[in-house]
């Protein structure tokens, strides 16, 4: 296997434990980091860290970060803060300079949730547009990186609800209400989505996939099953007054063109760390 040069923008809760595997595997990593004590922990882990805040413009050493062979963007779009023009902004002012760059594959990660409830199976090309979407911050983002095709290769992965270790379903609905337990889920195990962004790094099949876990149980399983692991308060169940809109995410694209062998195919079988 060759080595290359990745750049991370964002290493954060998936950012860095993709930066950890990365330099085990004995490649160049480069990282982000928005504050000076994230930069000396990063480069404590083998990362050649620089400091960079996107407010939207990019303030810190992006230049370094663009000498590389892949850049993943992984960033939170923080549209619910800061309206839905500022991660696409944050995007525009990046892709401006990754055309100046030598870089030759950029992976951008976005979510699911551009998927509105459809009441049934998703895929990728059910939303190709902000119009069609319920997170339009997000498409407008992924439209944006697009644009450096077909210079680069781009590969968008739509992760789906991240879960594992610290994300434990029963703590966020521990003693509520609920009334959407036959809603099923669409969960992505931290270590796959780690793992798919490890195997895009590689293969760089270039492209739209959603990343979520094959099998999709129905909330009420989930909840019930992490609250009795982990000792939470049992939400209460009721019915609803009329069925609860939901969306399957197919991950049948991914399975078909990225060579990757998920490690939890269904989210009742998550590997949580209390």
């Amino acid at each position: 296997m060759s080595q290359e040069t990745v750049s991370i923008i964002g290493c954060g809760w998936i950012g860095l434990p993709l930066a950890e595997q990365l330099v085990r595997a004995g490649h160049h990593v480069k990282g982000s980091a928005t504050s000076a004590e994230k930069v000396i922990l990063l480069r404590q882990k083998g990362v050649d860290a620089s400091q960079l805040q996107l407010n939207p413009e990019p303030v810190g050493d992006l230049s370094t970060l663009l000498q590389a062979d892949t850049l993943l963007i992984d960033i939170p779009p923080k549209a619910a803060r800061m309206g839905d023009g500022f991660h696409p902004e944050q995007i525009r002012y990046l892709v401006d300079s990754i055309r100046q760059s030598p870089i030759k594959h950029v992976i951008y990660v976005s979510s699911t949730s551009v998927y509105p409830e459809l009441n049934r199976v998703v895929t990728e090309t059910d939303v190709t547009e902000p119009k069609q979407s319920s997170a339009p911050a997000l498409v407008m983002a992924e439209l944006l990186v697009e644009e450096l095709e077909p210079d680069r290769s781009v590969t968008i992965l739509r992760c789906g609800g991240l879960m594992g270790y610290d994300r434990i379903p029963g703590k966020y609905i521990a003693g509520k209400t609920i009334n959407s337990g036959a809603v099923p889920v669409n969960y992505l195990h931290r270590d796959d989505a780690v793992g798919i962004l490890n195997a895009l790094v590689l293969q760089k099949p270039g492209g739209v996939f959603n990343a979520v876990a094959p099998v999709h149980p129905p909330r009420e399983a989930i909840y019930r099953k992490s609250c009795a692991d982990f000792g939470y308060a049992l939400p209460t169940f009721v019915e609803p007054q009329k069925p609860v809109d939901y969306k399957i995410i197919s991950p049948d694209k991914l399975l078909n063109v990225v060579s990757y062998t998920f490690q939890y195919t269904d989210p009742l079988l998550f590997w949580y760390k209390a």
